[in-house]
């Protein structure tokens, strides 16, 4: 059977009906895992538009098979994740069409939009961090449903403080190493701080990059994509990423503030303010620590050094 002929008789097994016409082509959008534009005609009657995840761990980008930790990567995460929990929770993500799990294969709602690392527009953020708020307090009750999802639980945590230092000296990074040795001297101090702020169903990479909205200026459906991160943690991981990168401290803070003012969480200004900083050092240390030679994709790249050092010393 070619390529196509498999592809169409796993996607009439996934939508329950027949394909009777199948257009595909590479997406721009590519991350690190396949990912092609599906063009849909059904014999019922329905023409869809989707996108097409291959999630096997061969259909990995070379450069990120050699370089994504394995304790990471589980291909049926994030079908689960849109099968069993997005779908309900009718947040306007992507909807889902089906799956073939025994493949790693997904076949979502190919949404179209601007990815909001496009997007200067300040108030558009801080749209999105209050979207992002409401996001949270819906999927709060609703992780249970995603069993595979990731525990931001103490060993979570550990291990990339571990990881990061180690990686920095096996690289003869002898001044960064020592740099995080300084700033994980009293990690589990953090780790608590961590541990005590509300749990929800998080996304894991809210980054710029990884969200679209459907207007720069005024958008009226903000969909994140790409959950092959998701985890049970704390909110403020993902308003973590958000506020990342090249914004102003009073950037920062005004969409963290907008954040704030949507969530239920009922955290107190000094928790919510170093609860966010905890974050923001618990992804420095992520990327820091993800795996030796390694650089972030250009729109998630930063000085995550400094970042660390920074959230460290706000922690005192």
């Amino acid at each position: 059977m070619t390529a196509d002929g498999l592809l169409a008789s796993e996607l009439d097994r996934a939508l329950g009906a027949r394909v009777l016409t199948l257009e595909r082509r590479p997406s721009e959008y590519r991350s690190s895992f396949g990912l092609e534009e599906l063009d849909v005609q059904l014999e019922d009657g329905r023409r869809l538009e989707l996108m097409f995840k291959d999630l096997a761990r061969g259909a990995l980008h070379p450069r990120a098979r050699d370089v994504k930790p394995e304790f990471v990567y589980d291909p049926l995460r994030e079908i689960e994740v849109y099968r069993d929990v997005l779908d309900d929770a009718r947040l306007g993500t992507p909807r889902f069409y089906g799956a073939v799990p025994e493949r790693g294969w997904l076949f979502v709602e190919r949404v179209a939009g601007f990815e909001l690392y496009q997007v200067s527009e300040r108030e558009t953020w801080e749209h999105v961090a209050r979207w992002l708020a409401r996001m949270h307090e819906r999927l709060a009750p609703l992780g249970g449903r995603a069993p595979r999802a990731i525990l931001y639980d103490a060993g979570w945590y550990r291990r990339w403080a571990t990881r990061a230092p180690r990686i920095m000296a096996e690289e003869g990074r002898r001044d960064a190493a020592a740099v995080l040795e300084r700033v994980i001297s009293d990690y589990d101090s953090v780790i608590d701080r961590l541990l005590a702020l509300p749990a929800t169903l998080v996304h894991g990479e809210f980054y710029a990059s990884n969200v679209l909205v459907d207007d720069r200026r005024a958008p009226r459906r903000v969909t994140p994509v790409d959950w092959e991160q998701a985890g049970i943690g704390p909110g403020l991981v993902d308003l973590a990423a958000l506020t990342g990168g090249g914004w102003s401290d009073e950037d920062r803070r005004r969409i963290a503030a907008a954040y704030r003012e949507a969530s239920a969480d009922g955290l107190d200004d000094d928790t919510f303010a170093c609860g966010l900083e905890a974050c923001r050092l618990h992804l420095a240390l992520q990327w820091l620590g993800w795996s030796e030679g390694w650089l972030p994709p250009a729109e998630h790249r930063q000085d995550w050094l400094a970042e660390a050092a920074r959230a460290a010393a706000r922690l005192g």
